[in-house]
């Protein structure tokens, strides 16, 4: 009788077993839900739905947006860490929500790390050093040359506290050496504002809110954030090259499950993603927003994660940043 209980434990088991992964082979057989923690616009919304349009060609298969807008992303990604890990509800989050909030605010509910499964990198913008046309800078150096010889006396613009605009100025002081005033805004239409008009001397941008000003003489650019020059703006040197080699900052998107996804199922959609991430029109629209293509394994993006996850932290804590 042990024998025969032991054999039919066996054949549930392996049952259950190739069940599983029948439906990972067939995935997906119903409509994914790809939540984005932000509302519609912007930057993450355009991502997301181009993204979408491709997996539903590849897949052949509805992956129909989810706006769960509020709490700086943390309700949209508390859904899907909560959510079933069967493939059907996934994530498109940035750098915002998964690597800056939880240590500004660690009672979100679900935990950057443990809560989800990283599935590819999407994409990464940069940011743009800007200051007034009228400071006689010519690049970083010189920028830093002054500031070093005035602490203090030059302002740096930010989209509020706690934002990655804010905490880039912070890295680029602790890189650089120097100590600049914060003045945070409510938003980067503000702060863009009046660095143009000369009121604050410098902020950190997004190129897509900040390359028609630039092009229109109204704003100076003095390099970019990532560690390579982008396609947008080729003539614009990194930081890295410009006296601060490795400096890099990056708003970046990624895609994730809820924790625990069955591998075929992960392994499947990193596989379509990567060819999404290879289309034509996708590409050329991530251009057009200052955007670079990500792409890679999932082991790839679980580690890249875990670096910008660390880095920020140690920003946050060294600069004693509150949102409060």
């Amino acid at each position: 009788m042990k024998i025969f209980a032991k054999c039919k434990s066996c054949v549930i088991l392996l049952t259950l077993v190739f069940s599983g992964l029948a439906q990972a082979q067939n995935y997906p057989t119903r409509p994914v839900q790809v939540v984005t923690p932000f509302p519609p616009g912007g930057a993450a919304d355009v991502i997301v739905r181009l993204v979408t349009q491709q997996l539903t060609e590849g897949l052949k298969t509805s992956f129909v947006v989810d706006n769960k807008p509020g709490a700086g992303g943390a309700i949209g990604a508390q859904f899907v860490a909560r959510a079933i890990p069967d493939g059907y509800t996934l994530l498109l989050a940035s750098s915002s929500t998964m690597s800056i909030t939880p240590h500004l605010n660690p009672k979100l509910g679900f935990d950057t790390i443990k809560s989800f499964t990283p599935i590819a990198l999407i994409g990464y913008s940069p940011n743009v050093l800007v200051v007034s046309p009228s400071l006689p800078f010519k690049n970083s150096a010189d920028l830093l040359a002054a500031a070093k010889a005035k602490p203090g006396f030059y302002s740096y613009a930010s989209n509020g506290s706690g934002t990655l605009s804010h905490l880039t100025g912070e890295l680029y002081q602790e890189a650089g050496g120097v100590e600049f005033l914060h003045v945070p805004y409510k938003g980067a239409a503000p702060a863009v504002v009046d660095v143009a008009g000369g009121q604050v001397s410098l902020l950190f941008a997004a190129y897509a809110s900040v390359g028609p000003m630039i092009k229109a003489g109204k704003l100076k650019a003095l390099g970019i954030t990532s560690t390579k020059r982008i396609k947008i703006a080729p003539q614009l040197p990194t930081l890295s090259e410009s006296g601060l080699p490795g400096f890099e900052s990056n708003q970046w998107w990624g895609l994730f499950g809820p924790a625990d996804m069955p591998p075929e199922v992960l392994n499947r959609l990193n596989i379509e993603l990567n060819k999404a991430l290879k289309f034509a029109e996708l590409r050329k629209r991530f251009a057009e927003e200052g955007i670079e293509v990500g792409g890679g394994s999932p082991a790839d993006f679980s580690a890249f994660m875990l670096a910008d996850f660390t880095k920020w932290g140690k920003v946050i804590k060294s600069s004693n940043i509150t949102t409060n």
